[in-house]
């Protein structure tokens, strides 16, 4: 007798009674780091030395920097001008921005074009003064090619044959039938055969990473990372037509979803109450029932883009006679007020316990007598008396607030969470990449580069490198080797020594102009080159011309 051939769907729901249960992703708290250190270690005991020295070449460090500056205002490249002047719109192709943009001398700039060219019409200016954190905003285009180019279905197609995708972690398979979401991820890598089976039955698609299999997705996430100021993540959701894959819930980040091939159908909601409005974790799935009315009921198609704040509730359902393929961008998680507070009151408190003598006061011997959850109801004067004294401490605690070390931990998570910058090709051929070392004829040739006190350079991205104190020494935290996948390699950096801290600072401000090697405010010209070959050999820095190697001695 002929067997009947099952789905993926289909075996995957007789065999599901026998595979452990999809892990539950629990919330993550932001681990608020303390630093056990002594009296203000958490800016650094390595800082006070610094300072001394920075305090010395403060005059001929600022000389510098007004020069540098007054130089690119010469050259009409003002970028702070350009800055606050509403960005145009390089072409309309994607292929056509990005390689305008690879001509644009500063990567804040590169992120404010590629982001104006996102929303546009939207102006830039209008859209966080008006929009972001407050209110959805719809986008329709009639022009489905706008986005093409971003990533297809046929791509999506090339990923699974070529890339080692496996189900939970770079890919999942979901379902959403008479008001329950489900999870059908078998184990192993998800090859075509299984996962367009899945999608024939009906399920959705989703790749969760889609920046670690794309060059374009990739490219397009490091440029918006910097108008942000924090990871510009990204999934792709792919769903057969007439079908949903998720539950109406809230996200903790802010999406722009765009429409990439076919359409889907859209319901956005406000907030529930205040205390869902911008919240911290993402919300569990809801019921119908629990939502209400959508504020925006609206069918996106291919090149429109709809955008809504974390908090707001959403679904997505594709209508009978169209799939859907569509990417959304994401930024914003954990990066408010209170994720800094998390880090400052903390390290607050322990310098203020060292350095002021009422912090260190014994609580009162009878103070458990009036005070807790079971004397919470009382009319005491003692309580009154207790609470007084924890206000009056509360008040003081901002003039012990290491804001600056609160900010640098902030900037280590999110150098930590960065992509790697995309080179441009003037890029590859002047820096580290395209030096000419190789192995030629069973030789080494061209070891080295010669960098002299002439040689122009400038760090490759305005984000690309910053420096920080782990509380007993300054290092240079960058981006240059993160990995594609999120969180796959620790956090880059390396230590900077306290006579070349000025010298690194003056090259992080000095972005966008290059500047020579000969100006940097180190002591001698050997720190001044030893300084620069160690930049260029970690990737952080790039020259105005491709470096030779330098000139061979010939031995007699």
């Amino acid at each position: 007798m002929e067997q009947k051939h099952m789905s993926a769907f289909a075996l995957y729901q007789t065999l599901q009674s026998d595979l452990p249960p999809p892990p539950k992703k629990p919330f993550q708290r932001a681990q608020v780091e303390v630093k056990k250190k002594k009296k203000r270690k958490v800016n650094g005991s390595a800082a006070a030395d610094v300072n001394q020295t920075r305090a010395k070449r403060k005059k001929i460090r600022n000389k510098l920097l007004k020069a540098a500056n007054k130089e690119t205002k010469k050259a009409g490249k003002d970028i702070t001008e350009a800055e606050e002047e509403e960005e145009s719109v390089p072409g309309e192709s994607l292929d056509a921005v990005l390689t305008e943009l690879t001509k644009v001398n500063s990567s804040r700039q590169r992120a404010s074009k590629l982001f104006q060219w996102l929303i546009n019409p939207v102006p830039a200016k209008a859209f966080f003064r008006d929009t972001w954190e407050k209110k959805p905003v719809l986008v329709q285009r009639k022009n489905p090619d706008y986005y093409k180019g971003l990533f297809s279905t046929a791509e999506f197609d090339r990923i699974l044959r070529e890339e080692n995708v496996q189900y939970g972690v770079n890919l999942d398979i979901t379902s959403y039938i008479n008001g329950k979401r489900e999870t059908h991820n078998p184990p192993g890598r998800a090859l075509p055969f299984t996962v367009w089976d899945f999608y024939e039955s009906g399920c959705s698609v989703r790749l969760l990473n889609p920046q670690a299999f794309s060059l374009t997705v990739w490219n397009v996430l490091s440029i918006l990372q910097e108008q942000f100021g924090t990871m510009a993540g990204a999934n792709v959701y792919l769903t057969p037509p007439g079908t949903q894959g998720f539950a109406p819930h809230y996200d903790d980040i802010e999406a722009f979803v765009v429409q990439l091939e076919g359409k889907k159908h859209w319901r956005v909601y406000s907030p529930r109450s205040e205390n869902e409005v911008l919240p911290v974790f993402s919300s569990p799935n809801f019921d119908q029932a629990e939502i209400g009315k959508p504020i925006l009921d609206v069918v996106l198609e291919a090149g429109d883009l709809l955008f809504f704040p974390r908090g707001f509730i959403h679904q997505g359902n594709c209508l009978p006679d169209a799939h859907s393929l569509h990417i959304t961008i994401s930024s914003y998680q954990k990066n408010s007020w209170g994720d800094l507070l998390q880090k400052v009151i903390p390290a607050a408190l322990e310098v203020a316990m060292e350095e002021d003598v009422e912090f260190r006061r014994g609580l009162p011997l009878d103070y458990l007598t009036y005070m807790g959850v079971q004397n919470s109801d009382k009319e005491d004067a003692q309580r009154a008396k207790f609470l007084s004294r924890i206000e009056n401490l509360m008040k003081r605690l901002p003039k012990y607030a290491p804001v600056d070390a609160a900010v640098d931990q902030k900037a280590r998570e999110f150098f930590h969470d960065c992509l790697p910058p995309v080179l441009t090709p003037d890029e590859l051929a002047t820096s580290v990449h395209g030096a000419p070392t190789r192995w030629v004829d069973g030789k080494v040739t061209d070891v080295g580069v010669h960098i002299t006190t002439q040689t122009q350079i400038k760090i490759l991205r305005a984000e690309c490198a910053r420096l920080c104190s782990n509380g007993d020494a300054v290092h240079l935290c960058h981006t240059t080797d993160n990995s594609r996948v999120y969180h796959k390699e620790e956090l880059k950096s390396f230590e900077i020594q306290t006579e070349h801290t000025d010298a690194v600072e003056f090259l992080i401000h000095s972005y966008p102009s290059f500047v020579t090697v000969g100006s940097l405010p180190c002591d001698s010209v050997q720190d001044k080159i030893a300084l620069a070959e160690l930049l260029f050999e970690k990737g952080i820095i790039h020259t105005a011309e491709p470096l030779q190697a330098p000139p061979a001695v010939h031995s007699r």
